[in-house]
């Protein structure tokens, strides 16, 4: 069973970090310490709240008016996510770029999106295709491709230790019809790429 942000036991998430406290730290009491675990319980509901949403739903508000095959693009959309190998962050930018057929979606939707899908234990692909996918289910675009360039805390401060390196992924959709008339056709992945370039 998948349990949301909002239904996480913080009391047992509590209790849990207390024991790791024990067992990392030879004075787990000490002043610094005794809220430890009530504020990681906080932090955790905060950044794991996307935990049994669903990305797509957050983009709910689509226009119909006037809507040309012109290709938008949402360029270098901040987030932060926890790596489910780990329990270390990885952070970065997201940008989207998605060629309308009978809708666009409102800006700042695509941005819930993106936050929805990065609060949760994730993996960089995935969370790269859960973009594309929320865009595609909900926008129903010609086309949509999504890079996500991100620093792993796991790879910076542990491990290998390299420090600013960037992992980039990318997600690419078509329309299965090709929308009106075919247009869809025109968007190649490398032409998608392109426009994230730019």
């Amino acid at each position: 069973m998948t349990v949301t942000g909002s239904q996480m036991n913080l009391a047992a998430i509590e209790v849990a970090v207390g024991a790791i406290l024990k067992y990392v730290d030879e004075d787990s009491g000490r002043e610094g310490l005794w809220r430890t675990p009530e504020r990681v319980a906080e932090m955790y509901g905060e950044l794991f709240s996307g935990v049994g949403l669903d990305p797509a739903a957050e983009i709910d508000a689509m226009f119909s008016d006037d809507v040309t095959h012109d290709p938008v693009l949402v360029a270098d959309l901040p987030f932060y996510s926890m790596c489910e190998h780990h329990l270390l962050p990885f952070f970065g930018r997201a940008s989207l770029v998605y060629v309308p057929d009978r809708h666009i979606a409102g800006i700042s939707k695509i941005a819930r999106a993106l936050e929805t899908a990065a609060r949760r234990l994730q993996v960089q692909e995935r969370l790269t295709a859960q973009l594309a996918d929320a865009v595609m289910s909900r926008v129903q675009p010609l086309a949509v491709a999504c890079r996500i360039e991100a620093e792993h805390l796991c790879m910076s401060m542990r491990g290998i230790q390299k420090p600013g390196h960037r992992v980039v992924t990318t997600a690419i959709r078509h329309a299965a019809s090709g929308g009106a008339n075919g247009a869809g056709a025109a968007y190649s992945a490398n032409a998608l790429l392109s426009l994230l370039d730019s």
